[in-house]
């Protein structure tokens, strides 16, 4: 199955919402566009792994460490781990997200942003 990334980013007009692209295997292939923050929060039983296709990405992570990627580098948050995804001010971020099916937006942490159902584009 072929897709056009940059198409399907045009598709998208919300921050912090992924949106299934493809399925792959037990998981989805999820874009989202990034700017600002989201909520601290971790996944219990499923690795996350982010691909920057634009911009850059940052990821606090509660020992303190902070990680900036980039486009064409990928950010893998094992399993359990607490994060923080954020972009710098006025940043816009593309990434691609390939996950479980099982993932829940932010794990268990419930926000205002909080995506609890997933949307095909």
């Amino acid at each position: 199955m072929k897709t056009n990334l940059q198409e399907k980013f045009g598709k998208i007009s919300d921050f912090w919402h992924p949106y299934i692209i493809g399925e792959l295997n037990e998981n989805f292939v999820k874009l989202a566009k990034l700017n600002g923050e989201l909520v601290w929060h971790s996944h219990q039983d499923e690795d996350e792994m982010f691909v920057v296709i634009s911009g850059t990405l940052m990821m606090d992570f509660k020992d303190g460490k902070r990680i900036a990627t980039g486009p064409g580098e990928i950010l893998i948050v094992p399993k359990g781990v607490e994060h923080f995804p954020w972009t710098k001010e006025g940043e816009e971020v593309h990434v691609m997200l390939i996950e479980p099916k099982s993932t829940k937006h932010t794990g268990e942490t419930k926000s205002s942003q909080t995506i609890e159902k997933l949307e095909w584009i």
